[in-house]
């Protein structure tokens, strides 16, 4: 490498400090220079904007495409201190190719790991610059290693969700930053208005980038699956066009195509995802959106979904790649969630036994594929369940020799009546994923405006119709009074599902709290009724009612068991008991917290990775003639 680049670059770093008024930002502009003088189309941007809001200061791209990061800390200033700083952290856990450095000494980290350090040049105490012996050599190398290093390929579900969990994080601390700097006019104190009046009234800031960041994640991780894949016998097994599994190679992948690659069945989330990821997303945020699409372009899609929708002994991989990511991601909002992954034997027997009931306690021959047996789970989470219901109803009519039917059935017979809620944004994309693929896997594809009925709603919240909006709040709207309608009108006879566990329940509303009311009325001036308020047993309540308003149908649930027992849950267990015919309960115990153990003495292993032992529940309320 020629030397004459850092000789000007020394230069200029000299010319400032003469000053005596220099800062590190007075050296930016110098080794930008450097930066894309030591390689080939490379562009350094230094964007005071996106610093404000957390960003390195440079942000390194080849020809468009993110190669990494430098910050940059003042002449002199100790890279000991910064290097165990809480933002190095996060960029240590977030960016794969970064530099720290001094505007003397240069320290690259690859994954993390401190990989190579080189210094240029010394300060010395009158303030002049020291070129060091081999110095312009050695950070010249360091350089060109830096602008080399390829983006990893990530080949496992379990790398891809923490890699993904990692930039979301600092997605989201970003828009939190950008949320706070903008004014009561800007962008995004504009959408979270929409929210809040039309779908989560009370969400809160935070809650908003919680939600905005797992959004763009998961609506990026969406349409890559869906991204054009190279011929090869994964493409071939899924079926060519639309719904191809990504392939190894996701050349072209970007952040402002994505949204034409998210599937039809789910309009809200394409008009969503275009106007908070598309072209015009905050220069702000982009620049590590457009990272986190660059990892995504790498992915071995193909091996990362090899076994997605296979019905195989092995446990649903795109279902762990969510709970993984999550984990990683935020671990809290998974347990104040109750987002565990319920185990396929679990819901197959449920799925399997709801099957029977309603052919034998409501006279259906067809079972969950009657087209009059309309299904709702109310918290869907990544779909599991309704992956089993449409496979049992699919293979219901493959026994029948209806497979020339099955088109004209998923088109008027199933869409139309299987639904389900979710208010968390990652998994209500991934369920469309999901059961989009588990349908084409089957023969069916998607024409026209047709959608799944899979909803971002809360399902505890009353069913009131929004008065229709324009802009982004219309997309929301739209959404809302579909789901609302579901909650309202239609005759739901089949509520089934695994809803989440938690006694500090962050489901509060004037509705879910009037009904229950109902199940609190026995107990009410008893002095600690706050387990009543455990969100499993308000979505109990939820299905209790819906099954009541029809009049007839059946619940099949697996939740917290402690309702069968405790003494508070009295009034609960009088309400069932008088609304539901016939009531079956499978108490699956493991529960740790009153040390349970096995019939050999052992310890009583929970089904799920929790303390609180659960239960599954059936209860029918017969159709009268």
């Amino acid at each position: 490498m020629e030397s004459t680049p850092f000789k000007v670059y020394l230069k200029e770093l000299q010319k400032s400090l003469s000053t005596g008024q220099a800062t590190e930002q007075t050296h930016r502009p110098a080794l930008k220079s450097l930066l894309e003088a030591v390689g080939e189309n490379i562009t350094a941007i230094n964007e005071p904007q996106r610093i404000e809001c957390g960003a390195p200061d440079y942000i390194v791209t080849r020809a468009g495409t993110p190669v990494g990061y430098v910050e940059a800390k003042d002449v002199g200033r100790s890279l000991d201190a910064a290097e165990r700083s809480e933002q190095m952290r996060r960029y240590h856990e977030s960016l794969t190719n970064l530099i720290l450095t001094d505007y003397l000494e240069f320290r690259w980290y690859v994954e993390g790991e401190h990989r190579e350090t080189a210094r240029l040049a010394t300060l010395t105490i009158d303030g002049r610059i020291r070129t060091r012996s081999g110095g312009i050599q050695a950070v010249s190398g360091l350089l060109q290693k830096f602008l080399a290093q390829a983006a990893p390929t990530v080949g496992t579900p379990k790398e891809l969700a923490q890699r993904m969990a990692a930039l979301a994080c600092m997605i989201r601390d970003l828009i939190q930053e950008t949320f706070r700097r903008e004014s009561e006019e800007g962008a995004l104190h504009a959408q979270l208005k929409a929210f809040r009046e039309t779908l989560i009234p009370f969400l809160t800031p935070a809650q908003f980038a919680d939600m905005y960041a797992q959004t763009i994640t998961y609506g990026l991780f969406a349409a890559r699956v869906r991204a054009p894949s190279p011929p090869g016998p994964l493409s071939q097994e899924l079926g060519e066009g639309e719904w191809g599994a990504g392939g190894r190679g996701g050349e072209g992948f970007t952040r402002e195509k994505a949204a034409w690659n998210l599937p039809k069945t789910n309009p809200f989330l394409r008009r969503l995802f275009n106007q908070i990821a598309g072209p015009g997303l905050d220069d702000r945020i982009a620049w590590l959106v457009d990272d986190l699409a660059h990892l995504l372009a790498r992915a071995d899609m193909a091996e990362i979904l090899r076994d997605f929708g296979r019905r195989t002994r092995q446990e649903d991989p795109v279902v762990h790649f969510y709970e993984t990511f999550l984990r990683a991601y935020d671990p809290q909002t998974r347990k104040a969630c109750g987002v565990y992954y319920t185990p396929e034997p679990v819901v197959s027997y449920i799925v399997r036994s709801l099957d029977h009931i309603v052919k034998t306690r409501f006279h259906r021959p067809l079972g969950l594929a009657d087209t009059n047996t309309l299904i709702l789970d109310p918290a869907v989470g990544t779909a599991t369940f309704l992956y089993f219901v449409i496979q049992q109803i699919h293979e219901t009519l493959m026994a029948m020799g209806q497979a020339g039917t099955w088109n004209d059935y998923v088109e008027t017979c199933l869409l139309p009546r299987v639904f389900g809620f979710e208010l968390l944004m990652a998994p209500y994309a991934v369920a469309h994923i999901k059961l989009g693929i588990l349908l084409q896997e089957t023969g069916y594809d998607f024409t026209g405006d047709q959608r799944l009925g899979i909803y971002l709603t809360n399902a505890l919240g009353e069913a009131i119709t929004q008065a229709s909006t324009l802009g982004f709040a219309r997309f929301i709207t739209d959404e809302a009074n579909a789901a609302a309608e579901i909650k309202r009108d239609k005759p739901i006879m089949v509520v089934l599902g695994n809803p989440p566990y938690s006694v500090s329940s962050a489901n509060q509303g004037d509705h879910i709290d009037r009904l229950m009311d109902r199940y609190k009325a026995a107990v009410r001036d008893e002095r600690n009724i706050q387990p009543l308020s455990d969100d499993y047993i308000k979505f109990i309540r939820f299905a209790h009612d819906r099954i009541e308003r029809t009049g007839y149908g059946v619940i099949g649930m697996i939740t917290n068991h402690s309702y069968l027992s405790g003494l508070i849950h009295r009034g609960m267990r009088e309400e069932l008991m008088k609304s539901f015919d016939e009531i079956y309960v499978l108490n699956l115990h493991g529960n740790a917290l009153m040390g349970e153990t096995a019939p050999d003495g052992g310890p009583d292993e929970n089904v799920f990775d929790i303390r609180q032992g659960v239960a599954i529940v059936f209860m029918i309320k017969l159709e009268r003639r």
